[in-house]
């Protein structure tokens, strides 16, 4: 096991330093960030001279001030984020005894957030700008002192409840209490167990209709990185943390664990608890350690994808764009490459009401091809929309895809036009795995909507627990604009019935 994991670090480790010596040449961006700054501006936030400011976490406050939260525990509000000039951000520390806060948020004049051991919350109550009133809200989990016994916190839900993600110790064993697991955690400071067969978590958020979702690394029991459910008493893949049923009464029996070098779709069929993952992010394809998880809900002010999930990665240092629906009571969908040239991993992101994106980074332990030893930058929509694909959804034969305006039609009614690969990973204890299963479906039909922004595409094979991925670059908009991403990969589920 050791050696599969050294391994899989040298293997990563060379290919970051692949892509750092690309870009050190002439210092050039990737294509799509040349194209990008037509649609989306993003700028670097600077920092108070001489700190050291790795953001794991970020608040959005009242009179436009942001709070960020450092790994090293720190708590600063920076006012003048949102303004047109950068350079004159002030910046206070306003709290310095946080452990590695991953997860932060404001409500009521307090701060709460999430650090390795407790979620708690700090509040300034006599007003001198330093917070240093601090109340305990739980501690029921473990610790022991391991690198990578990582907790990240959510916001909110409509009830006050709050869901707490436990990566496990040293990222393949539960040698704390709760460790693999998700915990809700109430307004009254009570936790109860959620959701097991968590390994190693980078961030956890909300889709549009307020479920709660994950991102978790790949590794043991995870073929690639995924964007997983959690859901009251499901089990999420990593059988590592499912000791624990045995005090959490409240979940039932423990689930059968896994058969190992499986496929997700057996096991999913197999073990009643399982949820899949909703989304299979192709490994070094698509990004490689996918982190934040937001959700557009500024009615546009972001641009023409409103209701879907923003996706941060820390090694690629970019954002990702999740399209997802319900099949068969199931979550699946589609994720695609949106925003690049960050300088730093990405850790945590917050979209505000005005359509600002605020991303932090920090590349501490994680290296990434940003380059920084961590940021805070900012986006904004520039209120031109790119030519791309805006949903993809699956048919019983086949897939529908939208595109944000009209496709040239002859291009589009070519099937030829349409390339398609099917693939999965092995559901194995080892770390990671290889594309397996391959296949390649033919796309017989195209049908396209009245209004020519739609395409309806028969394949001829749907292949049930396959990422299907299609590449689109031959098509044009009827304007005679390229796809700005060409590239899309749906995590089939569920195949939806006649």
């Amino acid at each position: 096991m050791e050696k599969i994991i050294y391994s899989s670090i040298l293997a990563l480790s060379l290919s970051i330093i692949n892509v750092h010596s690309q870009i050190r040449k002439g210092d050039k961006l990737p294509e799509s960030s040349t194209l990008q700054a037509d649609y989306y501006v993003r700028e670097s936030i600077p920092f108070p001279k001489g700190e050291v400011m790795e953001i794991g976490s970020i608040a959005l406050m009242p009179d436009r001030k942001v709070a960020v939260a450092t790994r090293r525990g720190e708590i600063w509000i920076c006012t003048g984020a949102y303004e047109k000039d950068l350079s004159k951000v002030v910046w206070k520390k306003v709290y310095h005894a946080a452990h590695e806060p991953l997860g932060m948020y404001y409500k009521d004049g307090w701060l709460y957030f999430t650090d390795r051991g407790a979620v708690g919350r700090i509040s300034d109550k006599d007003a001198n700008g330093i917070y240093e009133s601090y109340e305990l809200i739980n501690n029921d989990w473990g610790l022991t002192g391991d690198y990578h016994e990582y907790a990240f916190g959510s916001t909110p839900d409509k009830e006050g409840n709050i869901y707490t993600v436990h990566c496990l110790t040293g990222s393949f064993h539960a040698k704390a209490q709760w460790r693999g697991w998700c915990l809700k955690i109430t307004p009254d400071g009570k936790a109860i167990p959620f959701s097991s067969g968590i390994r190693s978590p980078g961030g956890i958020g909300y889709n549009a209709a307020g479920d709660v979702f994950y991102t978790d690394n790949q590794g043991a029991w995870n073929g690639t990185s995924c964007i997983k459910p959690l859901k009251q008493g499901a089990f999420t893949g990593n059988p590592t943390g499912n000791v624990f049923y045995k005090d959490a009464p409240n979940m039932g029996k423990r689930p059968l664990d896994p058969i190992n070098k499986s496929r997700i779709v057996t096991q999913a069929e197999r073990i009643p608890e399982y949820m899949p993952p909703a989304i299979q992010i192709p490994h070094g394809i698509v990004g490689q350690s996918p982190t934040a998880l937001i959700t557009d809900t500024t009615k546009g002010k972001f641009g023409p994808f409103g209701s879907q999930m923003l996706v941060g990665e820390q090694t690629h240092s970019q954002v990702q764009r999740v399209y997802m629906e319900k099949v068969n009571d199931v979550y699946q969908g589609a994720v695609w490459k949106m925003l690049d040239g960050f300088r730093c991993g990405i850790v945590p992101m917050r979209l505000s009401d005005d359509g600002t994106l605020f991303v932090g980074g920090t590349n501490r332990g994680w290296a990434s091809i940003g380059g920084k030893a961590f940021s805070f930058e900012r986006v904004r929509w520039t209120g031109k929309v790119p030519f791309e694909m805006l949903e993809m959804k699956a048919l019983p034969k086949g897939f529908e895809i939208t595109f944000t305006e009209p496709v040239d039609e002859k291009l589009a009614l070519d099937a030829a036009n349409y390339d398609c690969k099917a693939w999965t990973y092995v559901y194995r204890a080892e770390y990671g795995s290889p594309e397996v299963d391959k296949l390649t479906p033919k796309v017989t039909r195209v049908e396209i909507s009245s209004d020519r922004k739609s395409v309806k595409l028969t394949l001829d094979k749907m292949t049930k627990g396959h990422i299907h991925h299609i590449n689109c670059d031959k098509l044009k908009s009827l304007s005679g604009a390229s796809l700005w991403h060409s590239d899309v990969y749906y995590t089939l589920n569920e195949i939806p019935k006649e």
